[in-house]
C-alpha cells in the first residue's frame, strides 16, 4: 500500500485542523464548546501572566472566538475538567483523570512539582492543613495567614501553599473551583467521588492511551514530538508498533526523513490535506502557551517560526518583548506581538508588532491582522488599538490606517 507524501503546507494545514485553528467558527460559540476544544487538544496549559488575558483564556478566543470567560471556570466547578500536571500545569477534561492517576501515585517522579523532603520534615503541618481542609471544606492558600515574616512571591510560597501543592501533586488534594483565578482546594473523594483506584488501567494501556491522544491532537507527529504534548516519561512506546497494529496511520512530509503519524479518526483530514483542499483560511492571534508553539522544536520544524517567550529574559536582552503573542495568517506563522490592554482606558496598546523575513505584505495581508488585532483588541473591551511600534515600519502605518479605516466604516453604520 502507497503510503501519503505530504507538503510541508499541507503538513501545517492539517495540524491546524486538528488543533481547531484551519477556519474561522461559523456560529457562536456556546458553553459546551469550551470543555468540546478542550478535549479536541487534550489539555488546556494554565498559565497566570496577564498583561492581555490569561494564557488558557486566550487560548480558547483563538479557536472560539468571543466568548464569556467564566464559562472555564464554570466548567471546572461543574467537575467538566479537573487540575493537573500533564503537559505543565492544565485544565484536563475529567474522563482522563484515570490517565494521570499513575503520576498521582508516583509523586516523586514529579521533580520540582513534589518535595519529598517537605513531606518528611513538615509530615505534621501537612497533615494540619489536611485536616482544616477536611473539616472547613474547600480552601484558598489565601485563607490561612503568613506568620512566617516573608513577603508574598512565585519562589516564597507561605508553608501553607507549599503543603497545599504536594498535596495536590499527590492527588490527596484536587481544585475544586477558581475564583478571581486563584485555587480553591477540597479533598479528591468530595470533587471526584465516584472515582476508585481499582478503575486504575495498567501502566502500558496508559502509555498507549496517551501516544494516541497526542497523536489525534496535533494531527501529524513526528515520533520525537511526541513524548513532549503529555510529558510522558520512559520507556515510551514506539508508534511503529501501534501503525502496525493498525491503531495509526503512517505518512510522510516532503524532505523529511522519518515519518509523521496520524490517528486514523483523522484519515478524512489526511486524505484533504494530501489532494489540497485542506487549505487555512483563519487569522488569528496565539498564547505563548498554545499547543501550536508550545513545543520550540516543534514549531521551528513545522512553521519555520524560531520562537522563545522572554518574559524570563532579562529587559535588556529581549529582543520582541516581554509576552509576544504568536500571529497566525492562514497556515503560517507571520509575527510576534507584544501588546498591553490597558482595560480603563479602553485601548489595546500594541507595543511591538514584528513581522518574520518571509512575510509578503499586501492589503489582504494587512486587512486580516488588522481584523485579528481589532476582535482580539473588542474581546478585551479596549476598542482602540494604537501600534505603537512596528517592523517594518510601513506595515505599522499601513496597519493602523486599515485599523482606524474599519473603525470609521462602523461608526459610520
Amino acid at each position: 500500500m502507497t503510503e501519503t507524501i505530504l507538503s510541508l503546507s499541507a503538513a501545517r494545514a492539517l495540524h491546524l485542523a486538528a488543533q481547531g485553528l484551519l477556519q474561522p467558527r461559523r456560529r457562536k460559540a456556546r458553553q459546551p464548546d469550551v470543555v468540546d476544544t478542550i478535549r479536541q487538544m487534550g489539555v488546556l496549559q494554565i498559565d497566570t501572566i496577564h498583561v492581555v488575558a490569561r494564557s488558557p483564556y486566550l487560548v480558547l478566543w483563538s479557536r472560539l472566538g468571543d466568548y464569556p470567560q467564566p464559562w472555564l471556570e464554570q466548567a471546572l466547578a461543574a467537575g467538566e475538567l479537573f487540575e493537573y500536571w500533564a503537559h505543565e500545569a492544565c485544565f484536563v477534561p475529567v474522563e482522563d483523570y484515570g490517565l494521570y492517576r499513575h503520576r498521582m501515585l508516583d509523586p516523586e517522579a514529579m521533580g520540582w512539582k513534589y518535595s519529598a523532603t517537605w513531606m518528611k520534615e513538615r509530615r505534621a503541618e501537612v497533615d494540619k492543613v489536611l485536616q482544616h481542609i477536611r473539616v472547613n471544606g474547600p480552601t484558598r492558600s489565601a485563607d490561612f495567614e503568613r506568620t512566617d515574616g516573608q513577603s508574598g512571591g512565585w519562589w516564597s510560597w507561605k508553608p501553607e501553599k507549599r503543603s497545599l501543592e504536594v498535596l495536590f501533586t499527590t492527588g490527596a488534594l484536587m481544585i475544586s473551583a477558581r475564583h478571581n483565578f486563584q485555587r480553591i482546594y477540597d479533598l479528591a473523594e468530595r470533587v471526584l467521588p465516584d472515582w476508585d483506584d481499582s478503575q486504575l488501567r495498567p501502566m502500558d494501556e496508559v502509555r498507549r492511551a496517551l501516544v494516541l491522544k497526542a497523536v489525534k491532537a496535533m494531527g501529524c507527529a513526528r515520533s520525537a514530538w511526541i513524548s513532549d504534548y503529555f510529558r510522558t516519561k520512559p520507556p515510551r512506546l514506539d508508534p511503529e508498533q501501534l501503525v502496525a497494529e493498525g491503531a495509526l496511520l503512517r505518512a510522510w512530509v516532503e524532505d523529511w526523513d522519518d515519518p509523521v503519524y496520524i490517528h486514523p479518526d483523522l484519515a478524512h483530514l489526511l486524505a484533504a490535506a494530501a489532494d489540497g483542499t485542506l487549505s487555512p483560511t483563519l487569522t488569528t492571534i496565539l498564547s505563548p502557551f498554545d499547543p501550536v508553539v508550545w513545543d520550540r522544536r516543534r514549531a521551528l520544524e513545522l512553521f519555520n517560526f524560531d520562537y522563545r517567550l522572554e518574559c524570563y529574559t532579562p529587559a535588556d536582552k529581549r529582543q520582541y518583548g516581554y509576552f509576544t503573542l504568536p500571529i497566525l495568517r492562514r497556515g503560517a506563522l507571520v509575527g510576534r506581538l507584544d501588546a498591553k490592554a490597558h482595560r480603563r482606558d479602553g485601548v489595546f496598546e500594541v507595543k511591538s508588532l514584528v513581522l518574520e523575513p518571509p512575510a509578503r505584505v499586501s492589503d489582504r495581508f494587512t486587512r486580516d491582522i488588522a481584523g485579528a488585532l481589532q476582535r482580539l483588541a473588542d474581546w478585551h473591551a479596549c476598542p482602540e488599538v494604537h501600534i505603537k511600534h512596528a517592523a517594518p515600519a510601513i506595515f505599522g502605518q499601513q496597519l493602523q490606517a486599515a485599523l482606524d479605516a474599519a473603525g470609521s466604516e462602523k461608526e459610520a453604520a
